[in-house]
């Protein structure tokens, strides 16, 4: 009568016809650890959330090292060639995305990891003090805008902390070629400026366009007022072009950044 009964009053133990429980068991725990190292991309129902994946697997096996390297070269490789080539501003727009890529893709320590080998491949190309030009701030910038993208920071937080970076590394960058150079540069532009400004202003006095008070304004402190002022805007300018550039850009290589503000959006569809 026990061939009547059936299988799912069968004895769970093994039998010496079959496979046992057990094994078929460690055998699904076997495929679903296969599925999950598969399965590290990003699934079509998170597709519509701007916001990437927070959680960034660890078992996507060497996809993180070949992004991070490959990301890495690429940013060496626009640096280099706007150095010899230069294209005009164009290439100086994507010197910060790479390193933003990685991070929205892979995390800090990825992020932090290709800007560290950038700066280590050109330092080999073109020297140190060239791989510290673009190490500060650009790649800085890059770690920097990934983390405030990354977290759902709008464009008004990302372009003021990526201006603020941006003006520490052109200050940093005078300082090293002053230190190079062994002379203040700093010191030297402003001082030939505000020579240059006198000298205009006597000019256009004499010609008796400006009146005889307008003499006497123009002096060194003024000038590196107005020089400060002029890199922070120059900075927000430029951030505001790689903001528009990464909106464009990253999306189709799947990592979205957030959302222009409804002005800026209103301007790009007018």
């Amino acid at each position: 009568m026990s061939s009547f009964l059936p299988d799912s009053a069968a004895p769970n133990g093994p039998g010496p016809n079959g496979p046992s429980s057990g094994s078929s068991t460690e055998a699904e725990a076997s495929f679903d650890d296969l599925e999950t190292y598969l399965d590290y991309r990003t699934r079509a129902s998170d597709a519509g959330s701007w916001r990437p994946p927070a959680d960034h697997r660890r078992k996507a096996g060497p996809l993180v090292m070949v992004e991070t390297a490959f990301l890495a070269s690429t940013a060496a490789l626009i640096w280099l060639v706007n150095t010899y080539f230069p294209p005009g501003p164009i290439l100086r727009i994507l010197f910060p995305l790479p390193m933003a890529l990685v991070y929205l893709r892979w995390g800090p320590r990825a992020a932090w990891m290709s800007a560290l080998v950038s700066g280590l491949l050109l330092s080999v190309l073109m020297g140190p003090s060239r791989s510290l030009l673009f190490l500060i701030p650009y790649a800085l910038m890059g770690v920097q805008l990934g983390f405030t993208w990354m977290r759902g920071a709008n464009w008004y937080v990302s372009i003021a902390a990526g201006s603020i970076l941006g003006s520490l590394g052109f200050f940093f960058r005078l300082w090293l070629m002053s230190v190079l150079i062994g002379e203040d540069l700093w010191v030297y532009l402003t001082t030939q400026v505000t020579q240059m400004l006198n000298w205009g202003l006597e000019t256009l006095v004499n010609i008796g366009i400006l009146d005889l008070g307008i003499l006497g304004q123009a002096n060194v402190e003024a000038v590196q007022l107005l020089a400060l002022v002029m890199v922070l805007l120059s900075n927000v300018v430029y951030l505001f072009t790689v903001h528009l550039a990464a909106w464009l850009l990253l999306e189709r290589l799947g990592a979205k950044i957030p959302e222009p503000p409804d002005w800026v959006q209103d301007l790009l569809t007018d």
